[in-house]
């Protein structure tokens, strides 16, 4: 080989290694991904702009989501990037960016992650895909930030109820706790850092005497922080505001010095050696499309078994999932049923989705037989009691879940819980065989108990290893508010239309009269946008809406709106007055509810009423017909739905039409209460 051949290859070799080397050190400078828990916060995190790696087996992270599209950053990083699309469950790299507090985040399912609504938090976060960015170099290690030294306390407050206490013996305050509450109080008590002879712990609960305006003079505290949970009272006090000098010490009013600890994370150097990552937990709205009160019955009955009492929890876990549990949304609590029913939690208990999943995971199975009648009397006798929950504007739900069949009857305990408007779904699973069926207490449990018989109310399903095929089936029945026939009652399910008469005949001080007897009728129902609602129309010659279904939405509201109608004057044209409800009330009228119309005349229509009124009933309206002075018999009747001594009313005077309240609003619930469950 020639010299110059030897010089070129040289050559090409030098470069080649130098390229291996450009290129090695351009592949070592490229910034590693750090890898993230699934459920690490973005909060947590230090920066307001990283790339991050998910690990796989995120989809069912224990920390929530909150948000949709933008996220609070309270939320678990790698769940909202499941949630938004960016990963699936096998992981990958994210970019995450914080950006500024939202008033509000919206809850949504998607890629199989249900995520939470929150009314505001104070930082929010976006997810993406990664994308090379010229000159931009993300963190390798991302830090967190450092756990706060926050104490959760428990004690129990007196609330001020005005009476005066002696104080005990020994001077010490008289032990009367009215109600236990739990707080977070982080050490940062302003003034009292420098104050001499004093602890953290005597500092920090200084710092709730001033702030709670109880105790004018800190320095009359009485302290004994010698070992934790030692109780703390006053040795007297000073009245917020007054400019006395002197200390009362035996008479005082309890109700305002009172502050009892009975249990305390201090120690005798103020907080306790182990420092605790405390993140406030938020509160969710919940879907406000499913507001319901919700009660699961548990078999916690032996014949169930431990693994099917597993597959029983999973379940009810997929359902917290699927449901945005919130205050302005839907709520559970759960009863477990075996010889007897016991609350594990009420309606109270749990605002999030997340935290209801971890409670559901720890309920222990209690055993014994499967009393679903004992279960559906306590839950209707215990459970849905303002003092447990309920929230009174929401429909109550019953979903029970049975293996086999009930050992006990659930006829009568489901009529009244129906009756008091408790909607009753029944899950069966693997139900009783035909050589089985002979030794059940009540056949056709199923359909006594539940509120329709049409079979919305109940689902079977074949095998417990097929539970999770109800989930979803079960969350939509039980969120279609409009079909929940047992919440329904005579008092909250109507449209209900006044047709009053202005005609001169009448007089404007009898239309004041015809005017509160409509008032009278209306306050004996459930006011509400999704209860009964109430419209009226004036007519003489001619008709004019007073105020449509949709306008008031408070017995309140419809009070003022029916007292401020003034009196019209004209002719009598009845039929017209029919033909027009229905086109400018009645139209306006939900599907779900029942349309009532009520007439009320003093003479005979210068137009014939009969064709209208047929039309009215055509269209599903139920009429009621009420005569006063000079009002034709024949006319009332032709108004009036079949049978006629059921709707039409007739009074020879205005100040007797009092008399008719009652009895309409009865015939009104006897109708509705006849009809079949089916």
């Amino acid at each position: 080989m020639s010299s110059s051949a030897i010089g070129a290859f040289t050559l090409v070799l030098l470069l080649t290694l130098a390229e291996g080397v450009r290129e090695t050190t351009r592949k070592s400078k490229r910034t590693p991904v750090p890898q993230i828990d699934c459920d690490i916060r973005a909060g947590k995190i230090k920066v307001s702009e990283f790339v991050a790696r998910c690990p796989p087996g995120c989809l069912g992270t224990k920390q929530a989501v909150w948000g949709t599209d933008i996220y609070a950053s309270v939320s678990s990083v790698c769940g909202a990037a499941i949630h938004s699309g960016v990963i699936d469950n096998s992981g990958g790299k994210i970019h995450v960016r914080k950006v500024s507090s939202s008033s509000s985040y919206k809850g949504t399912l998607s890629y199989g992650v249900r995520s939470l609504s929150l009314p505001r938090w104070r930082e929010s976060f976006v997810v993406s895909v990664p994308k090379q960015q010229k000159g931009v170099t993300y963190p390798s290690i991302l830090e967190f930030l450092p756990s706060r030294s926050s104490r959760i306390r428990t004690g129990h407050f007196l609330p001020p109820r005005g009476r005066e206490q002696q104080s005990a013996a020994n001077g010490e305050l008289a032990t009367n706790p009215a109600y236990t509450w739990t707080d977070v109080e982080t050490y940062d008590t302003p003034g009292y850092s420098s104050k001499p002879g004093l602890s953290d712990y005597e500092k920090w609960v200084l710092s709730l005497g001033e702030s709670s305006h109880r105790v004018q003079d800190p320095g009359l505290w009485k302290f004994d922080s010698s070992e934790p949970g030692q109780r703390l009272g006053l040795r007297g006090y000073r009245p917020w505001g007054s400019n006395s000098d002197s200390v009362k010490t035996q008479n005082y009013n309890a109700d305002e010095t009172e502050i009892n600890f009975w249990k305390s994370d201090f120690d005798t150097r103020g907080f306790s050696s182990k420092d605790q990552d405390f993140t406030e937990e938020p509160i969710s709205r919940g879907d406000p499309n499913c507001k319901i009160d919700l009660a699961f019955l548990v078999d916690g009955s032996w014949s169930i078994g431990r693994r099917r009492f597993g597959i029983q929890k999973k379940f009810l876990m997929n359902i917290a999932q699927a449901l945005d549990i919130g205050v302005a949304g839907p709520l559970i609590g759960i009863i477990q049923f075996g010889n007897n029913a016991s609350t594990e939690f009420n309606l109270q208990t749990y605002r999030n989705s997340h935290d209801l999943k971890i409670a559901i995971e720890k309920i222990p199975q209690r055993g014994g037989l499967s009393n679903v009648g004992r279960a559906l009397s306590h839950a209707l006798g215990n459970f849905f009691s303002s003092e447990q929950g309920n929230r009174g504007g929401a429909p109550n739900v019953v979903v029970i879940l049975v293996d086999g069949w009930p050992t006990d009857k659930v006829e009568e305990a489901a009529r009244l819980a129906r009756e008091s408007g408790i909607n009753i779904f029944f899950i069966t699973v693997e139900g009783a065989d035909q050589s089985e069926r002979q030794n059940m207490v009540e056949r056709d449990f199923v359909d006594k108990s539940v509120c329709r018989t049409n079979g919305y109310f109940s689902i079977n399903v074949p095998s417990w290893f097929k539970l999770y095929q109800a989930v979803g089936p079960l969350v939509k029945r039980v969120c279609d508010t409009g079909r929940l026939a047992c919440s329904k009652t005579c008092l909250n399910s109507a449209d209900i239309g006044f047709v009053v008469d202005g005609s001169s005949s009448v007089g404007t001080g009898n239309f004041r009269t015809i005017l509160q007897f409509v008032a009278n009728i209306s306050k004996e129902f459930e006011i509400s946008d999704t209860a009964t609602r109430v419209g009226a129309v004036q007519y003489t010659y001619e008709q004019r809406l007073e105020f449509g279904f949709d306008k008031h939405s408070t017995k309140e509201a419809i009070d003022t709106a029916i007292k401020n109608i003034r009196y019209w004057s004209g002719g009598t044209s009845t039929g017209e007055a029919i033909s027009y409800a229905l086109k400018h009330l009645f139209s306006k009228s939900k599907p779900n509810k029942r349309k009532l119309m009520i007439v009320i005349t003093d003479g005979r229509s210068y137009d014939d009423v009969r064709a209208p009124a047929l039309d009215a009933q055509r269209n599903g309206v139920i009429a009621y017909a009420v005569g006063i002075a000079w009002a034709a018999m024949d006319e009332l009747e032709y108004i009036a739905t079949d049978p006629d001594k059921d709707h039409s009313f007739f009074v020879d005077e205005f100040d007797n039409l009092y008399q008719f309240v009652s009895r309409i609003v009865r015939n009104i619930c006897k109708e509705f209460n006849s009809q079949p469950r089916n």
